[in-house]
């Protein structure tokens, strides 16, 4: 019963995947349509956000009353209503009326199901389970791809993930029992005696505020990289554009692969030694872009960087329960997420805003100077939770 709950979260990490790549596959077949300007996927990606903070927020407080298996099928089922709404859109407001319930159901699962995961499982299902994710991120936009390229447009594309998120609500459905099978740390009636945690009492917590702005870095770190690397290695590498798009895709590539190699170094190596790693490699890969070493080694660079940042994700959150209690780690994950999505969502913007009022050469220094901040509040994370 147990393995079989884990294939469960398994599936349920790689659906938490499948939608987050497909605005941004869909979006140049879908704003001629809906005939708005191209830069209007920015709101929507913005609403998604603010309903992803707002419901990773309220993770404690959720998952107290109703516990980790029915979150989970509950914000599976909204975020598969939400996809369906996106398959039957035919204007903008539409799409930005279904962008709630999407960004809702997201946020509070994910910290959920990684707190769970944390608190029930070794580091190396973190690693593997957020391997998962990747390849849920990679198939979402294939499948858009093929209901394009078939014509069967991109309505038919966001059903047919929605159809894959009903499915998975139902498995999870069935499974509601299995959740009861494990200890409830954290998770249920056992600490219903502490209550939730108020976020002024969350960001108290020695340690918590270190915590926030290594998830604020890293995020800034890895979307901003993935964003504006082809840019960068075209704009300023000279590299042709077709080879660069392909190497970009390979950063994400390196985060995936990594994470799965990292299941297995965990075996030898802590959270915190894995998080150094990480944050080393990704000095390595930013020196090497700063230095004048050519177009090849500058491609490396950015490889490096997608794999030095496999181990950081994933074995931060794990060690949540051993840095602050597993009575709180819900609660502080729940804030590390909505972090992490602050991060996500303004960092990319500010370097484009830099990038075009100055050069996109700047891209390793900004890199740099979020992977400094994350390694300096790290340290003080461990001094000040004391491990």
């Amino acid at each position: 019963m147990v393995h079989l709950l884990l294939v469960i979260i398994y599936l349920s990490f790689i659906s938490l995947g499948l939608p987050d790549s497909l605005l941004g596959a869909a979006w140049p077949s879908m704003y001629p349509q809906l005939g708005v300007p191209v830069s209007y996927a920015g709101a929507i990606s913005m609403i998604i956000a603010l309903g992803t903070v707002i419901s990773s927020l309220q993770s404690d407080r959720i998952t107290r009353k109703l516990g980790t298996g029915k979150v989970t099928a509950i914000s599976v089922a909204t975020t598969a209503l939400a996809l369906f709404g996106f398959s039957v859109s035919r204007s903008f407001w539409m799409l930005c009326l279904w962008a709630i319930p999407y960004g809702l159901g997201a946020g509070s699962v994910d910290a959920s199901l990684n707190n769970y995961v944390a608190l029930h499982y070794e580091s190396k299902h973190m690693s593997w389970l957020h391997c998962m994710w990747g390849i849920g991120a990679t198939v979402g936009p294939y499948i858009m791809g093929w209901a394009l390229t078939g014509g069967l447009g991109w309505n038919r594309g966001y059903r047919i993930i929605s159809l894959l998120q009903i499915g998975l609500t139902a498995i999870l459905i069935f499974s509601l029992p299995l959740w009861k099978g494990r200890p409830q740390a954290a998770d249920g009636a056992s600490a219903e005696a502490t209550g939730p945690l108020s976020l002024r009492q969350i960001v108290r917590i020695p340690g918590v505020r270190e915590v926030m702005l290594c998830f604020f870095g890293y995020c800034s770190v890895e979307q901003t990289a993935g964003l504006w690397a082809a840019s960068y290695l075209t704009l300023y590498r000279g590299v042709a554009p077709e080879t660069a798009a392909s190497f970009a895709s390979l950063f994400f590539l390196g985060i995936t692969v990594g994470r799965a190699l990292s299941g297995f170094i965990t075996l030898k190596l802590d959270d915190v030694k894995m998080v150094r790693l990480g944050l080393g490699i990704i000095l390595l890969g930013v020196l090497i872009m700063l230095l004048p070493l050519g177009q090849t080694i500058s491609l490396a660079g950015l490889i490096l960087i997608g794999l030095g940042c496999a181990p950081i994700y994933p074995c931060l959150i794990h060690s949540t329960p051993a840095h602050f209690g597993a009575d709180r780690s819900q609660a502080i994950i729940g804030v590390q997420m909505a972090s992490a999505y602050v991060g996500t969502c303004l960092m990319p913007p500010v370097f484009g805003l830099i990038a075009g009022a100055l050069s996109t050469a700047l891209l390793p220094v900004y890199l740099l100077l979020f992977l400094l901040l994350m390694s300096w509040m790290h340290e003080r994370l461990i001094r000040k939770a004391g491990t």
